[in-house]
């Protein structure tokens, strides 16, 4: 057996670790971080070695983590794995409700390589510890790291002694860590070295230092409110490794937190009851008429489909008056009117038609320039005269028909 253990301050988890195919024991604390990495090393061991030496170490591999007998995890139990070539990490912080029943966790490890798999047991046995909970209790939040690496215990160690130098407690206990994208935090730009951020929650036995009061100002909660700095005196001491946004950090003193009852039905085990077999309904199946369905369906539409167009077609067919009834019913004065406008409409179309104008000018013979010869009109005789401009360039056809032409010696004549 194994004995891997993380002391920082006063914070102790334990974790026994099994080299053989038994369950591996872990014992966390209610109300303490706990922390289990699944060592790639320790599970290479069950994989056939690979042919060529040295090239074993760079075997991906994955790991499935999820509650025996059911597809995930406690709500209070994260994991995560950056890649398939580093460790993966079991996280989070069981409550006091979890005691009592070993939670047995199935770890299966995948070979990416070799697509071989092997599966070993995670056996959690939580117990209890005096004098919890602590009663002032602080989140902060660290813009510089990822949850894994705050994870690791000279980190956490190292943050915790920064705690302890400003909060100056008796007792101090990592409480629970979580990831700023579990937060509703978005996935930073592959610049800069940037990361995801992570909130880490301590508790202390004593009241909260001046030095953290310091955010409650009204200075610094001004400066928050205009997404400034706050000026806090001993952020010094973790700017070296840590960089906290002070304006996230949370206070709370759980003896003066109002317990709040809801009337929640009690959570089941998860397992539907068992109701018999599955009865399917017989393959025969019963003749039905589809007659009724038939008239509902067309019969009936049409029906009144077609009723619809007989007094429609009786309404434009058979009630039309003609034009004989019209002029019976309209008097006689109108009908004069009427016959008059007509008449005098006919016979103006007929004298415009035969109206004697001047022929516009594109209708004129004219000669080539080269040849001298005359060259007909543009429109022949018959084109229609109604059609021509009512505004006319010249007002004598006669005396434009003949044009002068100019002969070889010089003479003119017409």
């Amino acid at each position: 057996m194994v004995s891997v253990g993380v002391f920082v301050g006063l914070i102790v988890v334990v974790t026994i670790l099994s080299k053989s195919h038994a369950d591996r024991n872990v014992y966390p604390s209610a109300g303490v971080l706990f922390v289990h990495v699944l060592e790639r090393e320790y599970f290479k061991g069950e994989f056939p070695p690979y042919p060529k030496a040295g090239d074993s170490s760079n075997d991906p591999i994955t790991f499935n983590t999820n509650l025996k007998g059911y597809p995930d995890r406690p709500g209070w139990l994260r994991y995560i794995q950056r890649t398939p070539h580093s460790d993966g990490v079991l996280y989070g912080s069981p409550a006091s409700e979890h005691m009592g029943k070993p939670t047995i966790i199935e770890i299966t490890a995948y070979n990416k390589r070799t697509f071989e798999t092997a599966r070993h047991n995670l056996v959690i046995n939580i117990m209890s510890i005096e004098e919890f909970p602590l009663p002032y209790q602080a989140e902060f939040f660290i813009k510089n790291m990822n949850v894994e690496e705050m994870l690791a215990s000279e980190v956490l160690g190292d943050f915790l002694g920064a705690v302890k130098n400003v909060w100056q407690p008796e007792r101090l206990n990592a409480i629970n860590i979580t990831s700023a994208l579990d937060r509703g935090g978005r996935v930073p730009l592959p610049i800069n070295d940037l990361k995801e951020g992570v909130y880490v929650m301590v508790g202390a036995d004593v009241q909260f230092s001046s030095c953290l009061r310091e955010v409650e100002t009204p200075q610094n909660q001004l400066r928050c409110s205009q997404e400034m700095e706050p000026v806090i005196s001993c952020d010094k001491k973790f700017r070296a490794q840590f960089h906290i946004d002070w304006c996230k950090i949370s206070l709370v003193d759980i003896t003066k937190v109002v317990p709040v009852h809801s009337n929640r039905p009690d959570a089941g085990t998860g397992v539907l009851p068992d109701i018999g077999e599955y009865n399917p309904p017989s393959e025969s199946l019963k003749n039905r008429d589809y007659f009724a369905d038939f008239l509902i369906t067309l019969a009936v539409p049409s029906a009144v489909a077609m009723v619809l167009f007989i007094i429609l077609a009786y309404s434009m067919c058979c009630r039309r008056e003609g034009v004989q009834k019209r002029n019976m019913q309209t008097p006689d004065i109108q009908l004069v009117h009427h016959s008059s406008i007509q008449k005098s409409t006919k016979e103006l179309r007929s004298m415009s038609k035969n109206r004697e104008i001047s022929w516009p000018l594109s209708t004129l013979p004219v000669f080539h320039p080269v040849s001298g010869e005359v060259v007909p009109p543009i429109h022949p005789d018959n084109y229609e005269t109604t059609s021509m401009p009512l505004m006319q360039t010249q007002t004598n056809l006669q005396n434009q028909i003949q044009i002068p032409q100019q002969q070889s010696s010089g003479k003119w004549y017409s």
